[in-house]
């Protein structure tokens, strides 16, 4: 699942109800990767989002895993201790 630019507050309703349908869409046992590299402008009610993502794709017994995140997102998300539990993919910004 490919993040919009914007994943602000106002956003996140959306956003859950496209990371629930992608993670549908996904084929059975394929791992749950989200695209977070066209992220610009987000809150930290984007890591709430990756949490939920993350728990829906346990639940479903996939793999997850968050690509292409911007530095600042990984900041924020070490700041809240979030950062081992969301699994940036390698290619994410340190």
């Amino acid at each position: 699942m490919q993040l919009p630019a914007t994943a602000t507050l106002p956003e996140t309703g959306a956003l859950v109800q496209g990371v629930e349908r992608s993670l549908a869409a996904t084929a059975p046992g394929a791992a749950f990767d989200i695209d977070a590299s066209a992220l610009t402008a987000f809150d930290t009610s984007v890591l709430a989002l990756l949490l939920q993502a993350r728990r829906l794709a346990q639940a479903a017994g996939r793999g997850f895993a968050v690509r292409g995140a911007p530095a600042k997102l990984v900041q924020l998300a070490r700041l809240y201790g979030v950062d081992a539990l969301l699994e940036f993919a390698p290619d994410a910004a340190t």
